[in-house]
Formats: structure tokens, C-alpha cells, sequence
């Protein structure tokens, strides 16, 4: 049944293409419905409300999850205002609306992960059979730059920018102006599986422009050349030539994982997301005292989302920081004091 309704009814797309059987449970689950009027009922309201906040086990669903869902709830019921359906918005607002669903968008510090187990994760990715020096220099421009890997998977050859090989400056540059996201092909008007945007949180047609370490001007000089690619080639690309799909960085970030972590450090949340690269690459910046405004540029972040983000990660400075309020002195001894 769900899948029925997240692969056919809910894809306008796809309805009118629904197979028979696919047809016979949409047509039950349309009689077993509640008319749109039972909005109007404080009751069946909370039912609802109580329904998506609990798992199929019965247990209450991640707050992340509780609120995805009533944001998800809140665009349907603006829908129906919208077409008339409905005169009014039925659910909570307001702090009714949030205290529920509670969250933070802080990183928790624990999938960070150290200078040793990067170098031990991109040097098994790198010696892996196949395709491993295609992903080595693809999480190596994760783990140096920081881009999503919907940004990364997007790049094109030309948007590299790498110093000649005798210069004395080795920092190449990175302009990032694309994302493909990975939407299933069924969701698009391409039929492709990924969809070309704008950056995130971004005008359109925006770019940014990101500085890269001398030892990823190394490695992708070697890739560049080792595969032979030309300006408009795109950077990463599968085993066909075409775009790098995400099943096949995802498996192959596990596998490393996995080879190479103690089972104690594996079953942490130590870099266990692909995204971990970039968020201990931003975390890298601000604690080397790279300012806010200037990581927040090359992040694609603004500098509040910056800092909400990542504030609890920035460590190693106090030290310093005492000093620095040290140095200001205390107050002055006041005449006839003890």
C-alpha cells in the first residue's frame, strides 16, 4: 500500500499509468479514507498528529522525523486552502505547533573524524580494485574543500583550477556553481535519476569559489591526466563515463569503514556518512582560525547557519583565549584599598 501511493498516487507523473493491481489498492484505500471534513474535528486532528509522530512499532519517531512530517502536513494543508477544499488551516501553530519537535542543527562532534582516520579511509579507498583512484580523488576533494557531494559529482574538469606544475604557489581553486542531487528517476521530467540545480540556499546562477590543498592539486592533476579527461568532462564519473551515482560512494565509504576502524570505532558515529567529510572539513577551518565569514563563503553556508552548526566542534582556542583576556589586565588597585 505504500508503495502504491508514494510510487503512483502521489506521482502525477506516473497516476494515469498505475497497473491494474496497483489501481485495486488505491481504489480501497480511497473507500477506507476519512472524507476532507473530518479536519474540522479537534480529535481527528490529534489522532493524526499523535500518527505521525510514532513509528510503525509504535514508538515515537526521531524529533527530526516528527518535524519533517508536520512541515510535510503543513504543505498539504495550504494545498487544500489553496484549491478551496479546506477554509482553514486545522493544525497546531505556534509554540503548540513546536514543542513537540524540538531540534537541533548542531554537528555532533562524534562523527568527526581525526587526521589519521581520513588518511587510513582515502588511502584504502585509493587502493581498492575497482574504480579506486576515480574515488580517491573524489573524497579527497570532499575531505579538502568541504562541497556537498552533490556539488563534487557536478563539477566539470574546467571548473578546476590548477597551478603549472613548477609554480611556486601549489593551491588549486575549485568554482562550484552546481548541484545534481540524486531524486530517483521516476521524480523527474528527465527520466534521469539526478536533477540539475542551483546551489543550496543560493540565487540562481550563483557560484562560489573554493581554495584547494597543494595535496589535492596533486591528486587531481593525476587524475585529470590518468583518465585522460578533457574541459567538459565531468570531473568524477561512474564506470561508464557518466555521472558517479551514490550507491557506489556510499558502498564504497562503508567498505572502507569497515576495513579500516576498530568494530568499537566503526559502530560510532565516527565519519559514518559520506556528509561527515565536509562537516569535519569546516570544523578544520574554524579551529585553525579561519574566520566565520570566510569559511561560511567557501561552505555555501551564511555565517549564522555557519555557527549554529558547528559552534559545539570549534575546540583548541581557549588556551588562548585566556591569554588573550589575561593580557587585557584586571581592575586597578583602588588608593587606600587592602
Amino acid at each position: 500500500m505504500r508503495t502504491a501511493l508514494r510510487e503512483w498516487a502521489f506521482n502525477a507523473n506516473r497516476r494515469s499509468e498505475a497497473p491494474r493491481d496497483v489501481l485495486a489498492i488505491l481504489r480501497w484505500v480511497e473507500r477506507n479514507s476519512l472524507p476532507v471534513s473530518a479536519w474540522e474535528d479537534p480529535a481527528k486532528v490529534d489522532d493524526v498528529l499523535r500518527a505521525i509522530d510514532t513509528r510503525l512499532d509504535g514508538k515515537q519517531a526521531a524529533a527530526w522525523s516528527r518535524k519533517r512530517h508536520r512541515r510535510i502536513l503543513n504543505v498539504v494543508m495550504k494545498y487544500a486552502i489553496r484549491r478551496r477544499i479546506l477554509r482553514a488551516n486545522p493544525l497546531p501553530k505556534g509554540k503548540d505547533a513546536t514543542t513537540a519537535t524540538r531540534t537541533t542543527n548542531a554537528v555532533d562532534k562524534r562523527c568527526l573524524m581525526n587526521a589519521e582516520q581520513a588518511a587510513a579511509l582515502l588511502d584504502w579507498i585509493r587502493r581498492r580494485p575497482r574504480g579506486g583512484k576515480r574515488l580517491h580523488a573524489f573524497f579527497a576533494t570532499l575531505y579538502y574543500c568541504g562541497p556537498r557531494p552533490e556539488e563534487a559529482i557536478a563539477m566539470r574538469v574546467r571548473d578546476v583550477s590548477l597551478p603549472g606544475v613548477e609554480a611556486d604557489d601549489q593551491w588549486c581553486e575549485l568554482v562550484i556553481h552546481t548541484a545534481t542531487p540524486e531524486v530517483g528517476k521516476q521524480w523527474t521530467d528527465t527520466g534521469e535519476i539526478h536533477e540539475e540545480r542551483d546551489l543550496k540556499g543560493r540565487a540562481e546562477g550563483d557560484t562560489r569559489t573554493v581554495p584547494g590543498h597543494p595535496a589535492l592539486t596533486r591528486i587531481l592533476r593525476q587524475h585529470i591526466e590518468d583518465e585522460g579527461l578533457k574541459p567538459g568532462d565531468l570531473l568524477f564519473q561512474g564506470e561508464s563515463g557518466g555521472i558517479l551515482a551514490g550507491s557506489v560512494i556510499r558502498r564504497a565509504w562503508r567498505s572502507a569503514r569497515r576495513a579500516v576502524l576498530p568494530p568499537h570505532v566503526f559502530e560510532s558515529p565516527t565519519g559514518k556518512r559520506v556528509y561527515d567529510n565536509r562537516h569535519t572539513r569546516l570544523t578544520k577551518w574554524l579551529n585553525d582560525g579561519v574566520p566565520p565569514a570566510q569559511v561560511a563563503e567557501w561552505a555555501g553556508n551564511s555565517v549564522p547557519v555557519l555557527l549554529a552548526t558547528y559552534a559545539r566542534c570549534v575546540e583548541g582556542q581557549l588556551p588562548d583565549l585566556k591569554r588573550r583576556l589575561e593580557a587585557a589586565g584586571d581592575l586597578p588597585d583602588l588608593p587606600g584599598a587592602d
